[in-house]
């Protein structure tokens, strides 16, 4: 069986699973979570060890190690894939949801549902605790999902596949509901990205090579993930110590993820202060700082480039300007941001709301740090990942941003 076999069976599969998803009673979707979930702790060694061969051949590859990072499977990752299953199991159902009900002046009763997207397929890169978090969003808001993971996670995607399948499998859901496709050739992603009759929507999750890929070739259409090119401001009136913390979590708790910030921007007025401080903190955490000349002048670190501030490094790398003002801050976010989270750290209320209604991304905060940009923190169980688009859906995508709506119309006869 060539690729493009290979595929479309797996996607008629998914069609004819998406069919019986779409009526399937809460009960049986939550069942099927749960013994996903156990199936995982249970399968918890075959797991590790698939993750292991993995591992070992990324180091091989020599991939960096934000993507080793992303890749590693452990004890208390699992636990984590598995918790986030019954999270998912614990919240609403959003399939048969009434969002508005109304009456026409010739008595015909209008009703918009929501219900399931169809068949979803999930693009994504070395992060096998995504095989996991895709399903449990696409089953319980009624959806079938075929997953394409990275050729680095091959192993782990496989096995993990394989575990929840069953486990969903055994408690109710048809066949053909979780499926991966095992080919790592890019001709599947190819074929994937051309089966409007198979697939409802392709939402790719990985760096910008992958992301724009998909966008500029699908004609299925795309829900674009977005890449995390973050920044954190510092205005004059911050609260120093704190904006110390704030500046640390969002750059190295994790480095390798698209809510991490990318950029520091510090106004005048507190860079001879803060900069020393914060570059001491990051400094002793293996952070490279790369500034502007004012920050140069400043601290000890790389100019920064052009380039520096464009890119999305997902590395312990931070670029850092000194910006005049709120203003200046807000022209630079402009510029250069991707849309996904900004941050500014003020204790001067008129310059919050301003960068909340001024800032365009799908997360912007006051006092807080980027990371947490997050399905799973946002409460929504988990997320298929954070839309940096406009049209459906935008930000953290849980359950809901995995349905449409359909109009339900009851009639007596009327014509029109």
């Amino acid at each position: 069986m060539d690729i493009k076999e290979y595929v479309i069976e797996k996607a008629s599969l998914a069609k004819t699973a998406a069919r019986k998803m779409a009526i399937l009673n809460t009960d049986t979707k939550n069942n099927a979570l749960l013994a996903m979930a156990d199936a995982l702790i249970s399968n918890m060694d075959t797991i590790i060890e698939a993750n292991g061969v993995d591992m070992s051949f990324g180091k091989e590859k020599g991939l960096s190690d934000s993507l080793l990072d992303r890749l590693m499977l452990d004890k208390k990752r699992i636990e984590a894939m598995a918790q986030g299953l019954r999270d998912v199991a614990s919240l609403d159902d959003p399939i048969g949801e009434a969002l508005r009900m109304w009456k026409r002046p010739n008595n015909l009763k209008i009703a918009q549902v929501r219900v399931p997207l169809g068949v979803i397929g999930i693009i994504y890169e070395a992060r096998p605790n995504v095989t996991v978090d895709a399903a449990a969003l696409c089953i319980k808001s009624g959806n079938a999902v075929i997953l394409r993971g990275g050729s680095e996670a091959i192993n782990s995607n496989k096995t993990v596949a394989r575990i929840i399948s069953e486990a969903g499998e055994k408690a109710g859901l048809p066949q053909g509901a979780v499926s991966l496709i095992e080919n790592t050739d890019r001709d599947a992603v190819n074929v994937m990205l051309k089966l409007n009759k198979y697939i409802d929507v392709i939402i790719p999750r990985g760096g910008a090579g992958l992301i724009n890929t998909v966008v500029q070739n699908s004609t299925v259409p795309v829900i674009e993930t977005g890449v995390g090119n973050c920044h954190l401001y510092v205005d004059d009136s911050a609260d120093l110590a704190r904006a110390i913390d704030i500046t640390v979590n969002a750059k190295t708790q994790r480095p390798a993820v698209c809510n991490t910030i990318e950029t520091l921007l510090v106004h005048k007025d507190v860079a001879e202060k803060f900069l020393p401080e914060v570059a001491k903190v990051l400094g002793s955490l293996g952070v490279e700082l790369r500034g502007c000349q004012v920050t140069q002048s400043i601290i000890t670190c790389k100019a920064a480039t052009e380039e520096d501030y464009e890119t999305e490094f997902l590395d312990l790398i931070l670029a850092v300007k000194v910006v005049d003002s709120l203003d200046d801050a807000i022209e630079h976010i402009y510029r250069y941001s991707s849309k996904h989270s900004e941050s500014i750290l003020t204790n001067n209320y008129a310059n919050s709301q301003r960068f909340l209604n001024e800032v365009d991304a799908a997360a912007v905060y006051v006092n807080a740090s980027t990371r947490f940009t997050d399905g799973s923190e946002f409460g929504f169980g988990a997320e298929i990942g954070i839309s940096t688009q406009k049209l459906h859906a935008r930000g953290p995508m849980g359950l809901k941003e995995l349905t449409s709506s359909k109009y339900i119309i009851y009639g007596e006869g009327q014509v029109r």
